[in-house]
This record gives C-alpha cells, sequence and structure tokens, in this order.
C-alpha cells in the first residue's frame, strides 16, 4: 500500500467514525426525547445524507482523478441548474442558456481534465462572459439586458469557474507531494463543511446574537468564532495529508473558514432576494447542492491560487 493510500485509508476511516459517533448520539437523543424535536431530527437527517455523500466521494477517489474530475462537473451541472431557476431569465436567454450549459461547463472541465492552467483559469471569466453578452443580443431584446446577461454570468462563476477549483488542485504539481494531491481536496472539502457544522452546533448551544438576522437568521457571533476556531484547529491538526506545516495548515485553514462563512452569506442573500429557503431538495436535511456548496464556492478559488503560488514547484 502506497503512502497516499495508506493516509487516504485512514482518513476515511476518521470521517466514518467521526459519523458513526454523530449517528449514535443523534439516535439516543432522538429516542430520549418524548415529544418530536426539530433539531434533533435536523440533525439525523443531516447526518443521515453525510454518509451517502461521504460514500460517492469515497467511490470517486477509488476510480482515480478522472472520476472525481467527473463527480465535481455533475455538481456543476446541477448547481448551475438549481442557480438559474431561481433567475428571472425568460426565451430571449435561449441562445445564452444553451452556451452556457452546453459549451461552458463541460469546456471548464475538459481544460482541467488537459490540466491546461493557462486557459482554465480564464475561460469562464473572460471568454464565455464576453460570448455570454454576444449570444444574449441575437435576439434583439433589450429589456433588462444587464440585469438578464449578469444572472447568468454570475451563475457560471459560482458555479462552475469557482466548484471547478476543487478539481483542479489534482493539476498542481507540489514539491515532495506528487500523486497525492486528491488528499488537498478531502482537505478542503472536509474542513469547509466541518466549520459550517460546527458553526451551526454552536449557535445551536452559545448562540445568542445574531450576525445579520435580515440575510441568515440562524447566523451568530457565538456560533460562527466557535465553528471557525475549532475548524481551524482541527486543519492544522490535520496538516499530515498536505504540503503544509502545522502552524500553515492553521492559517490556511481559518482562511478558508472565514472565506467559506462569507460564501455562505452572500448565496444566503441571493436566496432572500429570491424568496427561497433552500437552493433545491436534492439532498436530504441539506437543501439543494448549492445550499452543501456556497462555502466552497468562495473557498475553492482562493485555496487553489495560495496553494500555487506558493506551492507549486
Amino acid at each position: 500500500m502506497s503512502h497516499f493510500q495508506y493516509d487516504t485509508l485512514l482518513l476515511f476511516l476518521g470521517i466514518g467514525l467521526f459519523l458513526l459517533v454523530a449517528t449514535i448520539i443523534g439516535q439516543l437523543l432522538k429516542y430520549r426525547l418524548t415529544s418530536p424535536n426539530s433539531v434533533i431530527d435536523n440533525l439525523n437527517t443531516r447526518i443521515n445524507a453525510w454518509w451517502v455523500m461521504v460514500a460517492i466521494i469515497g467511490l470517486a477517489f477509488w476510480f482515480g482523478q478522472l472520476a472525481v474530475i467527473f463527480l465535481f462537473f455533475v455538481i456543476s451541472a446541477l448547481a448551475l441548474r438549481e442557480f438559474l431557476i431561481l433567475t428571472p431569465i425568460n426565451h430571449s436567454d435561449y441562445f445564452a442558456l444553451i452556451f452556457a450549459f452546453a459549451v461552458a461547463l463541460p469546456m471548464q472541465y475538459i481544460l482541467v481534465a488537459l490540466t491546461w492552467y493557462g486557459l482554465f483559469s480564464i475561460f469562464i471569466p473572460v471568454y464565455a462572459f464576453l460570448f455570454l453578452a454576444i449570444f444574449a443580443t441575437i435576439t434583439g431584446s433589450t429589456a433588462n439586458f444587464l440585469a438578464r446577461i449578469a444572472d447568468v454570468q454570475w451563475g457560471l462563476m459560482i458555479t462552475v469557474y469557482s466548484i471547478s477549483c476543487v478539481p483542479a488542485l489534482l493539476v498542481l504539481d507540489i514539491e515532495n507531494y506528487q500523486g497525492r494531491n486528491l488528499l488537498l481536496i478531502a482537505y478542503l472539502v472536509l474542513i469547509v463543511q466541518l466549520s459550517d457544522v460546527l458553526q451551526y452546533v454552536f449557535g445551536k448551544l452559545f448562540g445568542k446574537h445574531k450576525i445579520s438576522p435580515n440575510v441568515s437568521p440562524s447566523k451568530t457571533i457565538e456560533g460562527f468564532i466557535g465553528g471557525v476556531l475549532s475548524a481551524s484547529f482541527i486543519g492544522a491538526c490535520m496538516c499530515w495529508i498536505t504540503p503544509f506545516t502545522f502552524i500553515q495548515s492553521g492559517l490556511i485553514s481559518l482562511m478558508i473558514t472565514l472565506l467559506g462563512f462569507m460564501g455562505g452569506l452572500v448565496m444566503s442573500a441571493i436566496k432572500r432576494d429570491r424568496g427561497v429557503k433552500d437552493w433545491g431538495k436534492l439532498i436530504g436535511g441539506h437543501g439543494g447542492i448549492l445550499d452543501r456548496f456556497d462555502s466552497i464556492c468562495f473557498a475553492a478559488p482562493i485555496f487553489f491560487h495560495i496553494v500555487r503560488y506558493f506551492w507549486v514547484v
């Protein structure tokens, strides 16, 4: 067994043990309560959904890099669909939508698979943005033109470009880390998601002061501080699966948890603007794909470029 395989197995065993303990605790709390409790029921639903998501990610890791890239391609496609469903677009945007789904989305992931960094890093924010505006003019409709095209551009940027930065970690040539880049993906996703979960737990236990009640009523200062600091410490302790030192891993974890929190607020603001609670209902207890990846959408691009600028040979 290679060093990478051993570390991956150890990581997923740790995640499995954590979920097993969480499952047992959740079920014990449920059976000890005489009446239904929405918080406990929601927690158990989330844990069950996490078992499924971890299994899917584990299978992708088992099959290798192309499987991981394809998995995130599917995630981006579902996320883009969720985003655009809530966008007030009309028949005048037909050509722009075809370009977004049939050209920009697959091309971004093809470029990632080809490890063509020079192009996949600018394809959407430069070429796709320009061509979207061109295709939007073909119908000749100028009503709300800027707002309509900006909605599609923003959707591509968040759901395709940002999420594609997760599998793009596979193309980085890091000294003394070759062949282990999949662990960076696990590190990023795990730290961001742990921060979300821990913010939820600390908020329920100690939360009293709302951070932004109009945007996200459930987020509290106590939950934010407890979740970010504890997730950052866990991230520092996970330096063994990264090319970072303990201190570097802690600082990077702090950065991506803060970005994840801000990303969650931004995506919540968009949902409030659209008058919905969740982006979708695909994942039981979690809402839609974007409800789970809203934090990663903001953390992934910065994490990718920080690693590339400072750790790539």
